[in-house]
């Protein structure tokens, strides 16, 4: 008698267990969904290096990374918006070395100085070069880009702060930007991981 008691007692205890089991699993299922849906390490984004500089030129240490990124065999793109030379812009990029892409505007005269007004035909080759740039931080395999004296566009009221801004929260995330200028927006020195201020 106490053998079958014992016996139903067991076989009570198994039933319960067998009927606790699917509802665990169900629970461990979904915790394992719940953890393949949510991210724990948050992806690595190329970084924003901003140089103010009281002097309009770029300088030798700029170069210097680009050259290194380059020769590491990374795409680099270097756009100096404002300067111009013989037979430049989108149609005549220059190769310094191999992975290494600069371009110059399209223009006729130095179109970096203060007291110049752009003609119609300059903005285009000026903004022409933007578009460039824009594409190449957006989608292109480059792993820097370059964009010199890239406050006269919002000074000269070329594009907006906001454009600029999109621009660099919406690149690949394998770009590395680096911006120069005499002065800088706020929100894109305040967005910027990295910035230089050049005394002389």
């Amino acid at each position: 008698m106490v053998a079958q008691i014992k016996t139903t007692q067991i076989e009570t205890q198994q039933t319960k267990n067998n009927h606790d089991r699917p509802n665990q699993t169900k629970t461990n299922s979904a915790d394992s969904n719940s953890l393949k849906g949510s991210s724990i390490v948050t992806p690595l984004k190329g970084n924003v290096q901003v140089f103010i500089a009281p002097h309009r030129n770029l300088y030798a240490d700029i170069i210097a990374q680009a050259l290194r990124v380059a020769g590491q065999g990374t795409q680099v793109l270097l756009v100096q918006l404002f300067q111009t030379g013989i037979n430049q812009g989108l149609n005549n990029p220059r190769r310094l070395v191999e992975n290494f892409e600069w371009m110059r505007c399209d223009a006729q005269r130095d179109l970096s100085r203060h007291e110049i007004v752009l003609t119609d035909a300059e903005k285009i080759a000026v903004l022409d070069l933007w578009d460039y740039a824009k594409v190449a931080i957006k989608s292109s395999p480059m792993g820097l880009v370059v964009i010199d004296e890239v406050d006269l566009l919002v000074e000269r009221s070329l594009i907006s702060e906001e454009e600029l801004l999109h621009v660099l929260e919406t690149r690949s995330p394998k770009v590395n930007i680096i911006l120069t200028g005499s002065s800088m927006p706020s929100s894109i020195s305040d967005y910027a991981d990295q910035v230089t201020h050049r005394r002389n």
